[in-house]
């Protein structure tokens, strides 16, 4: 069955992003745009036609990446079940983070910082902002219903993905295997949703 336009636009979209991450993870943030396109075997105005700019193109990845993390917030029965749904989030958080492959693109973004910050302002305004906002919008939800009293919802999510992180971010950036297994991961983040659902029961 054929694809309609909207399918197919979808199609390239996701190629696109999917290139994105290959190559920049390869060759870093300055990895020019003709390179991106023939990997996604789109041309290089397709690519513009979707991106403006480099910037453009890193707030999408980030942005679909942050949509995927925070996922766990949005499933439905979230809110009835706040525990569950922080410590699948902090599952989906450390995924992430302990995935080499996925987590390469965010170290040659930070080795170009310094030559492309508006990319670099971008990545972080829709990667790690944007995720915590959501998780602040969620523990707001959850306070106005009476579930937790949180009183600076911002602080809270930043308390709560500091426990969930820890060290394995700083480890992973650096290269380092990891020190913990699947299950402990698991355990982290079973034990961190416990926690942090104690210290803002209401």
């Amino acid at each position: 069955m054929p694809r309609v336009p909207g399918q197919i636009d979808q199609a390239k979209t996701e190629a696109i992003l999917d290139a994105a991450v290959e190559v920049i993870g390869e060759r870093g943030l300055a990895a020019p745009m003709e390179a991106i396109a023939r990997r996604a075997g789109v041309s290089k105005q397709t690519v513009y036609n979707h991106y403006g700019s480099k910037a453009e193109l890193m707030r999408a990845l980030m942005q679909r990446r942050v949509e995927a993390i925070t996922a766990p917030l949005r499933e439905p029965g979230a809110v009835e079940n706040p525990a569950e749904a922080l410590e699948a989030y902090a599952r989906s958080v450390l995924e992430t983070v302990i995935t080499t492959k996925r987590y390469s693109m965010m170290r040659v973004i930070i080795l170009g910082s310094g030559e492309l910050p508006d990319v670099a302002k971008e990545v972080y305004e829709a990667g790690p902002l944007s995720a915590r906002r959501q998780l602040a919008a969620f523990l707001k939800t959850e306070t106005e219903l009476g579930r937790l009293k949180v009183e600076d919802f911002d602080q809270a999510a930043e308390f709560f993905s500091g426990m969930v992180m820890g060290h394995s971010q700083l480890r992973s950036l650096l290269r380092l295997p990891s020190e913990k297994t699947q299950e402990e991961y698991g355990r982290l983040a079973k034990e961190a949703a416990a926690r942090f659902m104690k210290a803002y029961a209401p």
